[in-house]
């Protein structure tokens, strides 16, 4: 089975391929420019590999939360491939992404949402599996929801950005904080190989990005308040 991932929903671009069970990945700082280095990463991935859309089982994105047209632009990116190569798609949580990506098994995911917000969720793994502990929410680190009990590891920009705040939030259960973690297409290629096993893939026309916030920028007068 082969597998394209790809995750836009930060700063951090990157495209990776699942080949059974072996993850080749490429990455890149993006910015706004989302769109002009996703398609050539990926075609770049594919041919180092020896394989065009057609050789591909499936495609999985990043679907969200994130930033806006970084989201958009995997979702479409990913139905385009779709469509063309006749395959099915996996839409795969960033969070749950990042915390896949940190390495522990008990993680509270952070992302920097702007506008003095964040994304915020936790995540239990069991055996190969993910459970969630706190559903993803748009909030601000001030009321981030209250951890269960037991310790954690926080990851994510919002650690970076409110990283006292969180932690005080987090009330002691915080173990340690991972630095620079994102959201990467490996992690993404991944979670969403056991999606596809276990026949959780839908429809290119079904895939959508999951925005959490329905809001992109503050008005004149918050942002003077």
């Amino acid at each position: 089975m082969n597998i394209l991932a790809l995750e836009s929903s930060t700063d951090l671009c990157s495209v990776a391929l699942w080949s059974d069970g072996k993850v080749d990945a490429r990455d890149a700082e993006a910015g706004q420019r989302n769109s002009d280095v996703l398609l050539p990463m990926v075609d770049a991935l594919l041919a180092a590999h020896g394989l065009t859309a057609r050789g591909l089982d499936g495609v999985a994105f990043g679907s969200g939360p994130g930033a806006f047209t970084g989201l958009r632009v995997a979702c479409g990116v990913a139905q385009g491939i779709a469509f063309g190569a006749g395959i099915p798609v996996v839409g795969v949580v960033t969070l749950l992404a990042l915390a896949h990506a940190s390495g522990a098994d008990r993680v509270v995911c952070s992302l920097d949402a702007r506008m003095g917000e964040i994304y915020h969720a936790a995540y239990e793994k069991h055996g190969r599996d993910w459970r969630t502990a706190l559903e993803p929410v748009l909030c601000t680190p001030e009321v981030a929801p209250e951890l269960p009990s037991g310790l954690w590891t926080g990851c994510g920009s919002g650690f970076d950005a409110y990283g006292s705040v969180l932690t005080s939030r987090c009330a002691g259960r915080l173990e340690c904080v991972v630095p620079d973690k994102f959201p990467h297409a490996r992690a993404v290629a991944q979670l969403a190989a056991m999606e596809f096993q276990s026949g959780r893939a839908v429809d290119a026309r079904h895939a959508e990005p999951f925005y959490v916030r329905n809001k992109v920028a503050l008005r004149v007068d918050e942002r003077k308040a």
